[in-house]
């Protein structure tokens, strides 16, 4: 049910449980979800539903619906009330909270709080036909699907995949852990802080994959800085992270930004709105990854 105009309530409300009017505020247009804010016999819900151009994305609704479950019954995303992936519908009970801004993200107490709550994202049971991905099937699909719609447009990304392969390899050179549930959007819009901790928003990218991917998504979504980093890490694992670890980290960290710029080519050369900002953004990560791959041309040998 993909739409550019605002949702009635008649629609609404066949969507709501109960009886009664329905008041509906929308809450803006996303990058792949348009949420509202509905209201009926005195409860309230969070109604989403996908924005246009959001096909293709690497969104995968149907275990969306599986891993909130797990999620919800955890403490860690908001009570379900009714998921319909097919037609991407989700209502949710509404979280009362507020969003932390990017400067709350990076506080240390902050940063603590969200690797705690990354550990309890990991921690969850993976529910079954579990979707797996990595970062190099993440590349794949985008460059798959940039290739289809723009096969002579390369973008930001232009003098990137030589450096693409250098990190796979050298990822794949160092020790693993094992494979969790991963949320794989970890950034600050996507948070509540809420009475009782912070809940976790919008799970369409959930796959399961190496941990240290999530710690990567959080990483760069809010461009800490190396030392800030280095906390997340330490507080994630507990202690001090050894060398190959904060090594890993790195690599998971370009791989990440490399993806987002990928994601971001696909969805700008589609959108109608928000194509701008992601546009800028795009250019933001792709001089990150070029200066950062500038610095470090021979990549550790571990």
């Amino acid at each position: 049910m993909p739409s550019s105009d605002p949702l009635d309530p008649d629609s609404a409300a066949s969507l709501l449980p109960g009886e009664g009017p329905v008041t509906i505020e929308r809450l803006g247009t996303g990058l792949v979800n348009e949420t509202y804010r509905v209201e009926r016999a005195g409860r309230r819900y969070s109604l989403r539903i996908p924005a246009p151009n959001a096909e293709d994305l690497g969104v995968d609704r149907v275990w969306e619906c599986r891993v909130l479950a797990r999620a919800a019954a955890s403490g860690i995303a908001p009570r379900i009330e009714r998921c319909e992936p097919l037609a991407g519908v989700l209502v949710a009970h509404w979280v009362e909270g507020f969003p932390l801004s990017s400067e709350q993200a990076r506080e240390p107490g902050n940063i603590r709080a969200v690797a705690l709550l990354a550990r309890r994202v990991h921690a969850l049971p993976i529910p079954e036909a579990p979707r797996r991905m990595s970062p190099a099937s993440w590349a794949a699909l985008y460059r798959r699907a940039i290739e289809r719609r723009m096969p002579d447009q390369h973008g930001p990304r232009a003098g990137l995949d030589a450096d693409l392969d250098a990190r796979l390899a050298a990822l794949a050179a160092l020790p693993g852990g094992p494979p969790v549930l991963c949320h794989s959007d970890l950034h600050a819009a996507n948070l509540v802080a809420a009475a009782g901790g912070l809940i976790l928003l919008d799970w369409e990218y959930a796959h399961v994959s190496d941990p240290l991917w999530d710690l990567a998504g959080w990483s760069c979504n809010q461009d800490l800085s190396a030392g800030e980093r280095v906390l997340f890490l330490s507080h994630y694992l507990g202690r001090a992270p050894r060398d190959e670890e904060s090594v890993r980290l790195d690599h998971f960290a370009w791989l990440y930004d490399y993806v987002c710029v990928l994601w971001s080519e696909l969805f700008a050369a589609r959108a109608a709105t928000g194509a701008q900002a992601v546009r800028a953004r795009a250019e933001v990560l792709a001089e990150r990854l070029k200066s950062s791959s500038s610095r470090g041309r021979q990549l550790p040998a571990h």
